[in-house]
């Protein structure tokens, strides 16, 4: 019995070390490009930022999508780059939802709604989330992987472009980690 508790304590040590090492901070891998599942991280992180935790966001595959930045053109890209950029969504307000699409009649409800509730849009919490210093990553590889180019990608201030060993770093030091 002496000896199970001795191992008991040990865990027990090690576990505390575990837990004092992650930081008051939320990581979320954003993979979806579907309008409702980038209003659910933005909701999400900035609820996190105003109670004052850390956020980095990790935008990779078709989240891309929400941080092109339609007014902005890219010049040099080949045929694949070309056609990617045409079957995608150019910016956020573009995006369809992932259910109830309804031929496009889904994402124009779901804002009439927002605004009816006066919940923020999704540039005005983009914004906001500028505002409280919550950090974006785009993933370099999924950016060159479907063709885009950094001129074609909004401007926001906390925005820097890393793979995807920046987001387990970040995540590992995180108390919260999403995937989404």
């Amino acid at each position: 019995m002496e000896a199970l508790q001795q191992e008991l304590e040990k865990l027990k040590a090690r576990t505390s070390d575990i837990e004092e090492a992650r930081k008051d901070q939320l990581s979320i891998a954003i993979v979806s490009g579907d309008m409702d599942k980038i209003l659910a991280a933005m909701i999400i992180s900035l609820a996190a930022a105003a109670m004052d935790s850390e956020v980095k966001l990790f935008f990779s595959f078709w989240a891309l999508s929400a941080l092109r930045d339609p007014k902005k053109k890219a010049k040099g890209k080949d045929f694949l780059s070309k056609m990617f950029g045409m079957m995608l969504p150019n910016g956020r307000n573009k995006l369809k939802l992932s259910n109830m699409n309804m031929c496009g009649l889904g994402p124009v409800m779901i804002k009439r709604l927002m605004k009816k509730q006066n919940v923020m849009s999704l540039d005005a919490m983009f914004q906001e989330a500028a505002a409280l210093g919550i950090e974006i990553t785009v993933c370099e590889m999924s950016m060159n992987l479907m063709g885009f180019k950094k001129e074609e990608i909004i401007d926001y201030p906390h925005l820097r472009y890393a793979g995807a060993t920046t987001f387990v770093a970040d995540a590992g030091e995180s108390s919260m980690q999403w995937f989404i």
